[in-house]
């Protein structure tokens, strides 16, 4: 194990197996439909590309990526656009595809921002979902697992900009316990 993790939550395995099954579902569900996949940075990365790589049909990638300010980040949703989409998505549909929603208001804010640039449709596709930290509603259509309060990284997900590179999801020795976001 790694330097860091308490103990693994999430196989690389199951990973891939839950990867593949949503990747089927996205295939039947856009068939014949003009698909863009849009990956919240950075962590979204990794899950985005073994996802693509598994969705059989043509679609198009971009990315976007937000940073949050003001004085209470976490419970405001205020966030700022880092890096805006690069492609036009009015008349298409758009699956936001996130590594981990918790609190919702950042996808909130990002679905919202999407629809108003007119696509057919804006769904929400993660690896991970932390139902229990939810502060606002928000649909998550494609969900890989649902995770209880814990400090999680791996596949995409950081903790200081480390662990990003594991090929599972664990809990951070030092935040075992502690229900903070990823």
């Amino acid at each position: 194990m790694d330097s860091g993790i308490a103990r693994p939550l999430i196989s690389r395995e199951e990973i891939t197996a839950r990867t593949a099954e949503m990747a089927a579902e996205i295939t039947r569900d856009y068939l014949d439909r003009e698909l863009v996949m849009v990956g919240v940075l950075k962590g979204a990365f990794v899950f985005l590309a073994d996802l693509a790589r598994q969705v059989e049909l043509p679609v198009e990638i971009d990315f976007v990526a937000v940073s949050s300010y003001g004085a209470d980040t976490e419970s405001s949703g205020v966030v700022k656009i880092v890096k805006d989409l690069d492609l036009e998505i009015e008349g298409k549909d758009v699956l936001l595809v996130e590594d981990i929603v918790d609190t919702g208001l950042t996808l909130k804010y990002l679905t919202g921002m999407l629809r108003e640039r007119g696509p057919s449709s804006v769904e929400v596709c993660a690896l991970l979902n932390k139902p229990d930290a939810r502060k606002v509603d928000i649909e998550v259509r494609y969900c890989g697992f649902d995770v209880p309060p814990l400090f999680v990284v791996g596949y995409g997900l950081d903790y200081a900009e480390r662990y990003r590179q594991l090929p599972y999801v664990g809990v951070l020795q030092e935040k075992e316990g502690s229900s903070g976001t990823s």
